[in-house]
């Protein structure tokens, strides 16, 4: 069976995510940390059984807490899986460190850009193609709480790419 692993910071939507693709009801709250444990679901994908795991939130993938130290193992373990990094649209500093060292590890990996309408409202300006370009794995802005971009991004799943780190500074360069 297939299995797709929601991976990014802490607070970053990947529980509504969840919630939204498995119809599994996990609480989701606005302080990180809530995930400390994985929650495992399923999803139908091109008319096949996969498995989605909403795994803890982590800064990096050098552990510095219980929460951290599960998402890196959980990386580790099932290391065939598809990652759907979430990340926050508004903060992508943060979370394009820990997609990096996921996309450095060689996993199938789509990008969320979720909390999407924040950088309208903070007027932050994103060019996806640019950013899809330069990570070479597909990129997709989404809101997870209304459900916009999520069409996208289960059809990007299918396009999932392992990109090289000299890949992406060749294309930087």
């Amino acid at each position: 069976m297939k299995r797709i692993l929601l991976m990014g910071n802490p607070n970053v939507g990947k529980s509504v995510f969840f919630n939204r693709l498995t119809g599994v009801n996990v609480i989701a709250s606005n302080y990180a940390g809530t995930t400390v444990d994985y929650t495992k679901g399923y999803m139908c994908l091109e008319g096949e059984d996969v498995e989605l795991i909403d795994v803890p939130g982590t800064f990096s993938l050098e552990a510095k807490d219980k929460a951290e130290e599960v998402a890196v193992k959980m990386l580790d373990e099932y290391n065939d899986s598809v990652v759907i990094c979430v990340l926050d649209a508004s903060k992508l500093e943060r979370g394009l460190y820990l997609a990096l060292e996921i996309i450095e590890k060689c996993h199938p990996v789509v990008i969320a850009l979720n909390m999407w309408d924040d950088t309208m409202v903070k007027n932050i300006e994103v060019d996806v193609a640019k950013l899809a370009s330069i990570l070479g794995v597909p990129t997709v802005p989404t809101v997870a709480i209304t459900g916009e971009g999520l069409k996208e991004l289960v059809s990007s799943i299918g396009d999932a790419s392992s990109a090289t780190i000299e890949a992406i500074i060749g294309r930087v360069s």
